[in-house]
C-alpha cells in the first residue's frame, strides 16, 4: 500500500506537530522549568525560593561532610577554588582522624541576603551573604553557579569579610543586581584580568592595587620568609581565569564592582645541606606525597574578592582564603 504523501496529509502533520511541541514548552514553562532563548535574554539567574533552596542544601550537605570527614558528602555542592580547598581540608581531617571530625560543629547561618544579577547565558549564579556561627561577626559571602537547567547550584567562591566592608550593590526596579562582564572597560581592571595583576603585583609589587593584609603587608610577609638561616623560600603564583575558576562580578552602588576571583600559588621550602627541614603540623603531612629530604613544596588555592573602582583608582582588596590542596617532598 503506498503512502498518502500529499500537501494536504503533510500540512496535517505539520501542524500536529506543532501543536504538540507548543502544549510541551506550555506545560514546562509553566513548571517554571524552562528559561526562553536564555543564552540571548537578560534574565534573573535564579528565583529567590530557588535560590534560598540551594544555601539550604549545601550547609546540610557540608555539614554531613564536615561531621564524617568525607568530601563525597558534599562534593556535588563545591567547586572551582572552594571546592578544591574544602576537598583537601576534609583529605587531611580523615587521614588524621578516620573515624570522623570529633571537634565539628554545625555550620549554621542566619541573616541570609541573597543578591542574583539579571544576565544572559550560562554559567548562571548568584550570592548569598550571611551571619554564621563560625569565624566571629565576619560575614559569609558564597557564591553558587551552574551551568545548565539540570544541574545542581554549588559553591565555587566562598569569603568572609566584615559585616561592613561588604558593599551595597545597584539593583533594579525589581530588586535584581548587574552582573558585570569580564571583559568590561568602565572598571579600573577588568575583572577577567585580575586574577593576572594580582599575581603580577605580589611578584613585583605596583600602584594597581591599594595597601593592606592581602597586598602591601603579604609582600613584606614574603620578603622576611623568603631568605632565613638555613632556608629559603620560593614563591610562585599563577592566574586562573577559566571554567568555574572564572572572576565574577556584581555592579556596585558606587558604580564599582564587587569580584571574586581565583588565584594558584606554590611555595618550595629547601634547607641547605646538613639542615633538618622545620616540623610540618600534622595537615601538612597528611597532604604531603614523598619524602621530604631537602625540599618541600606545598601548593596553594586561593579564592579573593576585591572592590574594583570605577574609571580609575587602586583595587582593593576585601578577602582572601587560601588553602593547602597538596605537598611533595624531595
Amino acid at each position: 500500500m503506498s503512502r498518502d504523501r500529499s500537501p494536504r496529509r503533510l500540512r496535517r502533520r505539520d501542524r500536529n506537530a506543532l501543536i504538540a511541541a507548543s502544549l510541551t514548552v506550555l506545560s514546562l514553562t509553566a513548571s517554571g522549568c524552562v528559561v526562553v532563548h536564555g543564552e540571548r535574554e537578560v534574565l534573573p539567574t535564579a528565583t529567590r525560593a530557588e535560590a534560598a533552596r540551594a544555601v539550604t542544601a549545601f550547609t546540610t550537605a557540608y555539614n554531613k561532610a564536615d561531621k564524617a570527614f568525607d568530601s563525597s558528602l558534599d562534593a556535588p555542592y563545591v567547586t572551582g577554588p572552594f571546592g578544591d580547598i574544602d576537598a583537601a581540608r576534609l583529605k587531611a581531617g580523615h587521614t588524621n582522624s578516620p573515624s570522623g571530625n570529633a571537634d565539628h560543629v554545625p555550620l549554621k547561618l542566619s541573616d541570609v541576603r541573597i543578591t542574583i544579577p539579571k544576565k544572559a547565558g550560562w554559567p548562571r549564579w548568584f550570592v548569598a551573604d550571611a551571619r554564621g556561627n563560625k569565624a566571629g561577626a565576619d560575614r559569609w559571602l558564597l557564591v553558587f553557579t551552574r551551568h545548565g537547567l539540570g544541574e545542581r547550584w554549588q559553591v565555587a567562591y566562598l569569603t568572609l569579610l566584615a559585616p561592613d566592608a561588604v558593599p551595597r550593590f545597584t539593583t533594579d526596579k525589581d530588586g535584581w543586581a548587574e552582573a558585570v562582564p569580564a571583559d568590561s572597560a568602565r572598571l579600573a581592571v577588568a575583572p577577567g584580568k585580575l586574577s593576572q595583576g594580582y599575581v603580577t603585583y605580589l611578584q613585583k609589587g605596583g600602584k594597581s592595587f591599594a595597601d593592606g593584609s592581602y597586598t602591601s603587608v603579604e609582600r613584606a610577609n614574603r620578603a622576611q620568609r623568603a631568605h632565613k638561616p638555613g632556608l629559603v623560600t620560593q614563591f610562585i603564583d599563577k592566574p586562573l581565569t577559566s571554567g568555574d575558576y572564572a572572576p565574577l562580578a556584581l555592579r556596585t552602588a558606587d558604580g564599582g564592582a564587587l569580584v571574586f576571583f581565583t588565584t594558584h600559588h606554590y611555595e618550595k621550602r629547601t634547607v641547605a645541606a646538613g639542615t633538618t627541614m622545620p616540623a610540618q603540623n600534622k595537615d601538612v603531612q597528611a597532604l604531603t606525597e614523598g619524602e621530604v629530604k631537602q625540599s618541600l613544596t606545598l601548593e596553594f588555592m586561593s579564592n579573593e574578592v576585591a572592590l574594583d573602582p570605577a574609571g580609575s583608582g587602586a583595587v582593593s582588596m576585601l578577602g582572601r582564603v587560601p588553602g593547602l590542596t597538596s605537598a611533595q617532598g624531595a
